[in-house]
């Protein structure tokens, strides 16, 4: 029987901290399933890359990492608005898993509450991998690209995101005014 584990992010973007904790699982697990949490929002200051770009970033990090596409599965997963139907929701879209693989204090509940084993992943840099440091630098003019991938520092710059969430950011201060 396969050894696979679970591992939840939204990926906002994809950075060295999720790479690093990818490679972490893949040390006790055969297979990965790598949900994109979130995956339909886009467009806002904390969500600014759709499902597809960060699928996409996923899949180059992984490649520029020499990580073997067979040892891992990306599957979009939307929020729903229930705490507790939530990780019921999530089994629909994903193959059969053993362990989840998480930090985030709601997903290791609610995985154990639906009788699953949980695991911590170490934290890689966490005061630098983190996606709201990499988006507030991205606004700031700082540098973010060290923090990513290369092949995502790339990306980024062909979807113009940078623009994007600085773009985001006014509409933000704009509603809330």
């Amino acid at each position: 029987m396969l050894n696979r584990g679970l591992f939840v992010g939204r990926f906002q973007p994809f950075h060295h901290g999720h790479l690093n904790a990818i490679k972490y699982v893949l040390e006790h697990v055969e297979e990965l399933i790598l949900v994109v949490g979130s995956a339909q929002y886009s467009h806002d200051s904390i969500n600014p890359f759709t499902v597809g770009e960060r699928m996409y970033m996923m899949r180059l990090a992984l490649k520029e990492s020499q990580i073997d596409p067979a040892r891992h599965i990306i599957v979009p997963v939307p929020d729903v608005t229930l705490h507790s139907t939530w990780f019921s929701n999530l089994q629909s879209y994903v193959p059969r898993f053993e362990v989840v693989y998480s930090n985030e204090p709601l997903t290791c509940r609610l995985a154990k509450e639906a009788g699953y084993r949980v695991e911590y992943v170490p934290l890689f840099k966490r005061d630098r991998y983190w996606a709201t440091e990499i988006r507030k630098r991205m606004l700031s003019g700082g540098n973010w690209k060290e923090l990513v991938p290369k092949s995502v520092a790339e990306f980024i710059k062909l979807q113009d995101g940078v623009q994007r969430i600085k773009d985001l950011a006014q509409t933000d201060v704009t509603i809330n005014d």
